[in-house]
Formats: C-alpha cells, structure tokens, sequence
C-alpha cells in the first residue's frame, strides 16, 4: 500500500500519458524524471527514442547516475525483491519471468547504445543537433562552442579595429555619450550582442524618436531657446551676487553651480534643473518649488522680493522642458547606440564564423532556425522524428522562450498526431516550479511555464490525449515547522509565483524541525579615517558584517559542541550531535558577508570548505605562480622577485627580505647575485627556471616550477589543500592560452592579467567541513542546518545598461528618465523584486532540520529585505521571542518556532571515514639511483695534439677553416666545375675575404687523377657511424668519405692543416687515434673484411694511408690516457 505522496509520484510517472507537472521544492521530481524514464524503458521504448532535457550538466549528470544505479540494481536482484523494486515504482503489469529478465537487461541496453541515454542540457542537444546536420543548419561542421573569455576578447578586437577603421564615426559617436568604465564598455557590448534582435534590422533615427514622442526637428538649441527667453544671465547674476554674501550652505553650494554656468550652452539646463526643480526623492519629483530658491532667509537679507516672480517663471520653464530634454537626449543616444550596432553586429557575427565559433545563444537561435526552415525543416525532423518518442523536461521553469520554441517545434508533430512512426506512442513530460525560476539574467521567464502549458495543453486536446495537469505538494525534504514558516512567508506574494493551492505538505510530519532569527545586528557607524598603512580594503572590527561573521561563527561553534539534529534510524526517530558537514551558509553575492564569514569560521577553528567559486587570478597559489614568471619575464621587476621570495617556493621572512634590499645598491636581483654564498638554494632554483625561461611554453615552465622544484608541495603545505583548484585551473588555462596564440612567457602574463576566470568547486567535495555558497550555487542541493545571514536590504539598481519592453529596447540613462524608460525599468524592478522573493524561497527549503536567518546593516524600508519578510512570516506561525548568546559576539533576543527533541533518543554513528589505499611495499621505499648512461665520445676527443708545430692559424681560426672547405669538397664535386665559384659563394656567404684560397685549394683537390675515386659515385659522403669499441665504451663519428667493396674497406678523412707531414710515422698523435677508433669502429661493423684508413692533406691533394698497426697502437695509447 502506497502513502498519498508515493502515489502521486507513480501517477506523475506514468509512461503512456503526456503530463506537466508543478513540483514543489524537495517533492521528488528527480525521482520522479527517473523513474519515468526507467518505465519507458520497461515498457519497451528503446534507449535512444527518449530525450531527456536538463537545464544543467551537473543535473543531467545526476539523472544519469541515479538511473543507472537504479537499472544496475536491478540486474543483480532476486525475482521477489526484483518484483517488489517494479511494483512499489508503479508497474502493474504481470511480472513474468520473460519481463524481469528483460528489465535485468535494460542496463546493458542503455550502457550499450550508440551515443548513450540522452540526457543533455539544451544547449549540448542543440550542439549535437546542429553537428548532425552543419550543411542544412549553415555551419561549420567543426563549429566549437565560443567561451566567455573569448567572447570578451573577440569585442574588445573589434572594437578597435573598428575605432581605428574607415567606420570609426560610430564609435566616436558612441563615446560621447558614454562615461562609463572599461567595464562598463564591455557590459554594453555584451548587453548588444545578447538583444542584437533590438538593433537588426536597423531601427531608422525616426523610428527612435518617435519612441520618446520628440517632434521633428527638435533640436537642444529649441530647448534651451524655451528656457532662456533672454534676461537670465543679469538674473542669476544677481541671484549668485545674494547667496554668496546672504546665504547659507545650500545657497553657496548652488551659487557655485550657477556661476559655472555659460548660458548659450544647452547642457546648462541639466545644471539649472539641478538647482531650481526638486530632486528625485521628493514627494513630486523634479518639479518647479516656486519661492525656495534662494532660501528664505536670503531672499529677505537681499531683498530679492522683486525678482522672485521671475526666478519662478524660470523654474516652470524648466519644468515643462525637462520631459522633452530627457526624451531628446534619450533618443540621441539610442540613435548613436543603433548605429554602432548595425556596424558592430554583423562585424562580431562575421568574425565568429570565420573562427568557426557559436555562443550558447547561436546554438539556440541557429537550431530554431533549422527546424523553421521551410526548406530543410520537415527533412530534419523526419530524420529527428524518427528516433524521438518520448520528450522530458527538467526545470521548466528556467527555460528562456527561445529554448521553448526549440521544445516546441521538436513536439511539432507529437502534438498533431502524425509523424514517421504515427503508430508509436509518444509522450511529453515537463517538470518544474515556478517558485524556484531564479535564473532571469540568463533569459529565464517564469511565465513561460504557464503558457506553454496552456499551449500545449490546448494542442494534445485536439489529438486525443489531453495533456495531464498535476502538482506535487508534498516534500520529502524539510521538517513541518520549516515548510510552516515558508508557506507563511509567501502567503501574500502572488506576483512572485506563489499561490494558496501549491502550499507544502510535510512528508516526515512527525520530524521535528526548527527556525531561528537571530537578533539584528544594526547598521555600524562610519568609522574614523584609519591609518595611512592600514590596508585599504580591510574591514573595520566594529563593521556590522563584522560582527554577523563573528557570530556566525560562535553560533555554529556551539552547535557543534552542545547541539543535536533530530535523525531517522531503524528503530525510530533519535538525536545525534551537530557536524560540520551538516551545516550550509546561504549569502547572495560573493561581497562582505561572503569573505567575513569565511574568515571568521576560519579564526574559529571551524573546518570550512571555503568559497564555492574562486577566481583564479586572486588565489594566494596564483599570485605566487605569476609574481616568479613576472621576475623570469623582466628580471629589473624588483616587487615580483621579493613577492616571489616571500612566497612558498622560496619561504623567505620578511627579515631576510629586508637584510637583502635595504640598502642595496642597484635592483634587487642584482643584490641576489651578489650574495650567492649566502642564498645557494634559492639562487639554484631561479637559476635553472632562468635557463629553461626563453625555451619552455609556459605551462611547461609552471609544471616545471611546480614538480621538479617542489612547487606544488610547498604551496599545499602553506595554504592547504584549497591551493590545489587555483593550481590546476592555473595550467588549464596555460593551456588554453597555448592553443589560441603563439606561446610566449610575455603574452602569456598580459593575457593572465586580463582574464576574469572562475571556477566552481564542486559541493560534494567538501567532505565534513562546513560549506558556505551563493543561493544559485546551491540550487538542488540540501543541509540539515541552513543559515542564511545575508538578509539585509537588497540592491535594487539595475545592473543591465539597456532597459526592454515588448517594442524595443533603450540604452538608460542615469538619473532621471523619459516615461518609455520609467515604465521599462520600474517593470524590470518589479520582475527582479518578485526573483528575488523565489531566490529566498529557494534558500530556506535547502533546509532540512533546522533553518537561521540573520542580518546586519540597513533593513528595507518598504519590507522588501529578507529577514523582514522572514519576521513577519514567523510571526504569522505563531513564533515565539527567544534569548541568543554568542559569546565574545554578542547577544540578543530574536524569534524561534518549531519542535525540541531533547526526549529523543541519543546516537552517535560512527563517522564514515575514507578508506586509505594501501600503498604497495615498492612505493614504501626510496627507489634506486639511476644508472646515469655514459655519453658517447667522439675519435676526435681521445686526446693528442692534432697538428704538427710550426706556422699555422690559431685553433679557431683552423677549425672555422678546415668547416669551410669539408662544406665545399662535399658539395662541389655534385656542380658543374664552371659553376663552382658562384656555388662556393652562396654556401659560404661570411667568407669572402679567403674565398678564392678556399675555391683554388678545394678545385685542386678534386682536379687530382688519384684522388678521383674519393669523388665518384662508388664513394659514400658524410657517413655517420657508432659501435663499442674496447676499452673506450661507445663512439661515434662521422667519417668524410667511405668506400666499402667485398674486398676492403677505406675510411678517409679530410684535414686541412697548413703543415703537411711527409710520412705517416710524422702524423700527430691526435690524429692517429682517431683514424684508430675509425678503423676499431669499421672492424666492428665490417669483421670479415680488411679495414684501411687513410688521411686527405688538403693543403697538397695528397692522400696518405696509415698503416693498420700504427693506427691500432694509437688507439691503445688513448685508452691509457
């Protein structure tokens, strides 16, 4: 007998009916997906007709691995427990031997299938759609999914190519009504590039004024001509002239503004709005305040009575021509920002698909356009149609309306009743809450999910299988007093996506549960100006985040020593003690409270995992890394070579770095090189990183830094085991440095010092430390004990540099703005008001036993912070006051609901350790020196003078020489002889002065009768040779020409010495031994045949055979030697 959620879960699961389902959070819908999933499979749906779309990779990732396990399970079940495991899922079907075999089968049919189960995000389906078919989709079969760092890059590219090109007006155009930042440049741009359909086709500049209702011809000169009837100038003079000498602070700061003023210009009306019409905090906002300026008491001391009446004439004036200026200069800007998109645009697309490029909106856009192409469409979803049965959807509610009309088309024939197997059943399944839509910023709209269920609820009507409407109520999750107070807390907040008939029923209803708010840490007040060398950046200890980390951290350092969670166990429910692990912190943004609470946790003593997602570029390891490829990069940069020998690698203190530089003469590296006596180890390392600096691409440089000179182990030893994800996402993107560019230490450093990357760690990884993240990060997760401490007043402003409504968009203005951007953006305040209430939702149902809620600084004054949305919730609930001490953190009185389990029974599991490896005993001991191979040695190394004394060049000079004519006797012979002088000339370009002897001497050479079968063709050249020779160990050489016949081989070399012996006993003993170990090495090579050597005098074209003893008791003298 099922329970009531169990059976809702069933029916939701049901394969042969098409079913959107609204799911509350921790309901079971990823239990739910599976199981579907899995009676598909059941029921006979082969693997690769099911499409199963996730809104994330970790999400698809996860669906993957449950059904897996789950169809692994099955595989190795006995038949009772087997058919108990199919009928609590649902099947109802008869359970023959026949069946459960064919589902002990599903595993390997699913592991088998070409291309797996398909589980995918939208955007990989999109990728593999559009590789499927690259002809009919027009793109690249190769096309490779853009990155954002990319995308950053490639703007900023274009942008000055384009400020520097023949269209460069636009942009001049656009950067005179920018006062933005760098980053805010790119922030347009981006805003561009995501709504380019606002921009293309292009909008005409009447179609944009027309937007704002600016007549015709309007001009800044018309406005001010309204304004400025004539008179003013003697007017304000007067009015500056009576509240310098007669008025008091507000006037003298407004006479400083007017007397700025230069009234022909018509930006001084902004300035003239500014001291004349009310601000935008006022009851009426910029209008007219007749008799207020100047104040009062200055009109009275100057006697300005007269001239009031047209001071005020001049406030109404200014009034009635404010909208019309707003709406103006609103229209002047868009009409320059239009008309830099319409360049930039195409630009940027056309710069994509020359890379071969797709961001994830092209996958989207170019798959809605393959399958709405009338051309191409109904062949695509033919082929497509044909392997599709069954569409399920995950997190409906994050899915962005062009990813709806992907869906949509894909369902095309589902929903009309035909298609390439007409006869098969087929399904759609659609998940999600819109409670839980946080995901805005990246094109989410909650309303969505209502209106395609009605879309398709109203097409599968007309087919004959209506569309199934459900709701999962129950959660499986969190404790009755928790879903209490969370029903409370949205009770009135429809907008946002909340309604009475989707409140949360506890499925544990017997399991206690708890929420706390603790006390308001009040707003800190402004602390005095610190100290000159007091880090900037470093918060004050009476800062209110300050004091909220402190406490958290005491709060959570008592709960681990004195406090219990309520479990279940076999034997019924019972208390066991609070664990790190146990414990989530929930904050918004990465800001104050984020860094505090992590630095507070970790003064405490806590084990924290510390932050979700880190940039690489501000990690400690990071910094280190690059501060040494900056000295190996520039060694006059003093700051990085003492921030490197600060630094693990080198683990100098702040005294050894002082005794080195101060005082020191010159840079400091030059100081460091002096001392080398005193600094061997550091001066070893930087020494061999120097050497490899100029060879090695930069991640073999890192990886060199960090493996052979133990980089990686000092930097874990120092900073833990967090330094390992800043490490290894480092050398990933050396790597991708490496891939986009040509790999330089010195690019590689510019390119690191504009990257913004960030990584995600992964929750699981953790362990039992306490993990602290943003509220998306922490989507589908859950704790036992959830805080959340970042409930203060929300930011409100706007982020977005462009504003939207249903006809357009409209680059903001700052400040006051025309009606088409004040109903734009108090729309888009309102949607992310309502995101923001599903964002809080989605914070306290991670919480399982016990939920916190905390907050310090300013509360909202329109109740639109969460801890006062929380408070009145609580309230609603029946919470009760309660008393929190934390310790040296302070104290105070807050709110509790919910249960105690002090009657509980106590357990304590055993904690489950990791298993250690053990390490085989081979690794337990130091391994063997290596034997380090003897290099070979060459026959001309075996000692011995190798010239007769007497007159000759000096050995340099000799052997740059004897280069120069072994270059022309082995080349020459192979040219025409009457093309061997301008031959002679291109090889030896650096040898003009004695090219001619050079020439003469090698010509005589080859012009001797005797010597021309050195020359012929039966002659090897240049022959490279290497053997074991007794004695002297390996040898090798090259020998300048051979000749091997079956019955002798000659060996003989080329020498250039100016003096000639006249017999072979005369010959020097160098050159003895050598033409020995030639003659040793070819008697190895050759042992069946007689081995001759001979010598070539150059200087007289003479040849000179060695007699073989000579030579073989030569090379016995030098193994003595």
């Amino acid at each position: 007998m099922r329970d009531a959620a169990t059976q809702r879960q069933v029916d939701a699961a049901r394969p042969g009916v098409s079913t959107w389902l609204a799911a509350n959070a921790g309901s079971g819908k990823t239990r739910v997906l599976t199981d579907r999933v899995a009676r598909l499979l059941l029921d006979g749906t082969a693997p690769e007709n099911i499409l199963c779309l996730t809104y994330t990779k970790a999400a698809a990732s996860e669906m993957q691995n449950r059904l897996f396990k789950r169809l692994g399970a099955w595989a190795m079940l006995p038949d009772d427990r087997l058919v108990a495991e199919l009928r609590h899922m649902g099947v109802e079907r008869d359970l023959g031997r026949v069946f459960l075999q064919q589902a002990r089968t599903l595993f390997a049919r699913a592991i088998e299938t070409p291309g797996g189960l398909r589980i995918q995000t939208i955007h990989s389906f999109c990728a593999s759609l559009l590789r499927r078919f690259p002809l009919e989709a027009r793109v690249s079969p190769q096309f490779r999914e853009m990155e954002d760092r990319s995308a950053e890059i490639l703007r900023a590219d274009l942008l000055d190519a384009l400020a520097s090109g023949p269209d460069a007006e636009v942009v001049t155009g656009l950067a005179r009504h920018f006062t933005g930042s760098d980053e805010d440049l790119d922030a347009l741009l981006r805003a561009v590039v995501g709504a380019k359909d606002a921009f293309l086709p292009p909008r005409s500049p009447d179609e944009i004024r027309a937007r704002y209702d600016v007549p015709e011809g309007l001009t800044p000169e018309d406005l001010l001509a309204d304004v400025i009837l004539g008179g003013e100038v003697a007017l304000l003079d007067r009015v500056i002239a009576a509240m310098r000498t007669h008025g008091g602070s507000t006037d003298q700061r407004n006479a400083d503004r007017l007397s700025a003023l230069d009234l022909s210009d018509p930006s001084s009306l902004e300035t003239l709005e500014a001291v004349f019409l009310t601000g935008p905090g006022a009851k009426v906002p910029f209008a007219a305040k007749p008799g207020t300026v100047p104040t009062k008491g200055c009109q009275k001391k100057a006697g300005l009575d007269d001239a009031m009446p047209q001071i005020d004439a001049l406030m109404l004036r200014l009034e009635a021509a404010m909208p019309r200026r707003l709406a103006l200069a609103a229209a002047t800007r868009d009409t320059a920002l239009h008309r830099f998109a319409q360049t930039f645009l195409p630009d940027y697309e056309a710069a994509k698909e020359a890379r071969g490029w797709l961001d994830f909106d092209d996958l989207i856009d170019r798959t809605n356009a393959l399958l709405s192409d009338p051309a191409v469409a109904d062949w695509v979803l033919y082929r497509l149609d044909g392997g599709i049965d069954h569409i399920l959807v995950d997190e409906a509610q994050d899915t962005s309306p062009r990813q709806w009309q992907v869906i949509e088309r894909l369902a095309r024939e589902f929903t009309a009743g035909a298609g390439a197997r007409a006869e098969t059943p087929r399904t759609i399944f659609v998940v999600g809450d819109k409670k839980q839509s946080i995901y805005s910023f990246q094109g989410a709209d909650p309303r969505e999910f209502d209106r395609m269920c009605d879309e398709f609820g109203h097409r599968l009507e007309t087919t004959g299988t209506p569309l199934a409407r459900m709701t999962l109520a129950h959660s499986f999750r969190s404790s009755a007093p928790i879903l209490d107070v969370v029903d409370r807390t949205f009770e009135d907040r429809p907008g946002s996506g909340f309604v009475p008939d989707e409140s949360h029923i506890a499925f544990k209803s017997e399991m206690p549960g708890r929420v706390d708010l603790w006390p308001h840490v009040p707003n800190a007040e402004t602390p005095e100006e610190p100290a000159w060398y007091e880090p900037v950046d470093r918060v004050s200890p009476t800062h209110h985040d300050k004091i909220l980390a402190a406490r958290v951290a005491e709060g959570i350092a008592g709960m681990i020593e004195r406090d219990t969670l309520p479990v279940e166990t076999p034997h019924g429910l019972a208390q066991r003690p609070v664990r790190p692990g146990d414990i989530l912190i929930l904050v918004r943004g990465r800001g104050t409270v984020f860094r505090e609470t992590i630095r507070a946790c970790k003064a405490r003593g806590l084990p924290v995992a510390g932050a979700d997602r880190l940039k690489v570029t501000a990690e400690l390891a990071v910094k280190d890394i690059a501060a040494t490829l900056s000295f190996l990069s520039v060694q006059e940069d003093d700051l990085s070579l003492a921030a490197a020998l600060r630094s693990p690698f080198f683990g100098w203190s702040e005294q050894d770095l002082f005794t080195l530089a101060q005082g020191r003469m010159g840079r400091l590296w030059e100081a460091l090189r002096r001392n080398r006596e005193a600094y061997p180890a550091t001066l070893a390392i930087l020494d061999d990183l120097r050497a490899e600096a100029d060879f090695l691409r930069p991640y073999d440089l890192i990886e060199r830094l960090l493996i052979r000179h133990e980089g990686r182990r000092r930097l874990l030893g120092r900073l833990g085991p967090e330094a390992e994800d800043g490490i290894d996402a480092l050398l990933g993107q050396a790597l991708a440095y490496e891939e986009a560019s040509v790999p330089s230490l010195t690019g590689f450093l510019q390119w690191l010092q504009t990257d913004d990357l960030e990584i995600k760690r992964s929750p699981e990884s953790a362990g039992d430390r306490i993990r602290v993240m943003t509220v998306h990060g922490a989507k589908g997760l859950e704790a036992p004990v959830v805080i959340l401490p970042d409930a203060r007043a929300p930011q409100t402003a706007l982020r977005d540099p462009l504003l939207h409504d249903a006809d357009a968009s409209y680059w903001k203005l700052s400040g006051p703005k025309p009606p088409p951007q004040s109903a734009a953006e108090d729309a888009a305040k309102d949607r992310e008001a309502a995101e923001r209430d599903r964002l809080l939702y989605v914070a306290m149902t991670r919480a399982e036993r016990w939920l916190i809620v905390a907050a310090a600084g300013k509360l909202g004054a329109r109740g639109d912070d969460w801890y006062g949305q929380v408070r009145e919730g609580m309230e609603r609930a029946g919470a009760a006051p309660h008393a929190f001490d934390f310790g040296p953190a302070g104290s105070g009185e807050g709110l509790r609901i919910g249960d105690t389990w002090d009657h509980l029974p106590r357990t304590d599991p055993p904690r489950a350790e990791p298993a250690l490896p053990e390490l085989p005993e081979r690794y337990r001991d130091a391994p063997p020196q290596p034997v380090v191979p003897v290099a070979p040695r060459s026959p001309s190394d075996l000692g011995g003078a190798k010239a007769l004394p007497g007159a000759g060049d000096h050995t340099e000079v000799a052997l740059a020489r004897g280069t120069a004519l072994h270059l022309l006797l082995e080349t020459l012979p192979l040219v025409p002889q009457g093309e061997r002088r301008a031959a002679a000339a291109r090889l030896l370009p650096d040898r003009t002065a004695d090219l001619a002897a050079l020439v003469a001497e090698a010509e005589a050479v080859l012009a001797a009768p005797d010597l021309a079968p050195l020359f012929g063709s039966e002659a090897l050249v240049e022959v490279p040779l290497t053997a074991d020779v007794p004695r002297l160990g390996r040898l090798t050489g090259v020998i300048d020409r051979l000749i091997v016949t079956p019955e002798r081989v000659l060996a003989v070399d080329f020498k250039s010495n100016r003096t000639v012996p006249a017999a072979p006993d005369q010959v020097p003993e160098g050159l003895l031994r050598q033409m020995g170990a030639y003659a040793a090495m070819l008697g190895a090579i050759y042992p069946d045949r007689p081995v001759e050597v001979a010598l070539l005098w150059t200087a007289t074209a003479q040849l000179m055979p060695l007699p073989h003893e000579m030579v073989s008791a030569a090379c016995v003298r030098a193994t003595g030697s």
